[in-house]
């Protein structure tokens, strides 16, 4: 079997500055990390490796050359191959562009049985790119992915859903979009750490292999732009609860009740 991740490298900050020119994220110094949805989405590719040894993990993600060290991390988990999309004609791509890019880098790679993709990423919030990327491939997706079984030829998902979760059977080619729910990813081993450094490597896919036109990729070519993105202020409304304990512990459980809270 044949699984491909799709993972970003997103800023640990819930404090964003944005570009007042292009409307795009500054990462300059802010401290980076993998995308939390998409250690679920790599974690449960190595279970599925875990049960099924021939399988070959394959890790991609889309930016600049600093996220080679999501990349890596991914190797020190268990992936076997990963690839860098990264070109200045991608810089600024909104999630159509950027769908557009990563459907070709997958194409450019080859066919794969599985590709996971975790459900959003938090420096957006959009949950858009990994259904894009489905349509995109032509192929069918189920999202908010909280359980997978793979039974003979087909797989068994369960789908989150706000009150409850369905379950959906599929065949491959398919695309899954993960969320936190699904497992615990792994911490990283010695092993596999030293094989990503040492013997396997980052491989890059520039515009040079893809060849995609001005119009499908960048700032240019996307139809949606970051206008203002800030963090809300937090207002807190608190109520002072007076008289002896008692009766103040019999307020307290009624103004809770009240507001439905118990």
């Amino acid at each position: 079997m044949k699984i491909l991740v799709c993972v970003k490298q997103v800023p640990d900050t819930t404090e964003v500055k944005i570009d007042p020119v292009k409307g795009t994220l500054i990462r300059e110094g802010v401290p980076s990390i993998m995308n939390p949805d998409d250690a679920n989405a790599i974690e449960e590719a190595l279970r599925i490796k875990d049960k099924y040894p021939d399988t070959k993990i394959t890790v991609v993600s889309m930016g600049p050359p600093a996220a080679e060290l999501v990349l890596y991390e991914c190797m020190g988990m268990g992936a076997d191959d990963a690839y860098l999309i990264t070109d200045r004609a991608f810089g600024g791509s909104d999630t159509w562009a950027t769908s557009n890019v990563i459907a070709e880098a997958i194409k450019y790679l080859g066919t794969f049985d599985i590709i996971f993709a975790g459900r959003q990423a938090i420096d957006g919030d959009t949950a858009q790119v990994g259904p894009q990327i489905a349509e995109k491939l032509g192929i069918p997706q189920i999202t908010y992915v909280q359980k997978v079984e793979i039974e003979g030829d087909k797989l068994v998902v369960e789908r989150n859903l706000e009150n409850g979760y369905e379950v959906l059977e599929a065949t491959t080619p398919i695309m899954l979009t993960a969320i936190k729910e699904l497992n615990e990813p792994r911490l990283m081993n010695m092993r596999a750490i030293h094989k990503g450094f040492h013997e396997a490597g980052i491989k890059q896919i520039t515009n040079a292999e893809l060849k995609i036109e001005p119009d499908m990729a960048g700032l240019k070519a996307s139809p949606t732009n970051v206008k203002k993105t800030f963090t809300p202020e937090l207002i807190v409304k608190g109520t002072r609860i007076e008289g002896n304990p008692k009766d103040a512990a019999k307020e307290l459980v009624r103004q809770l009740k009240l507001n439905h809270i118990i």
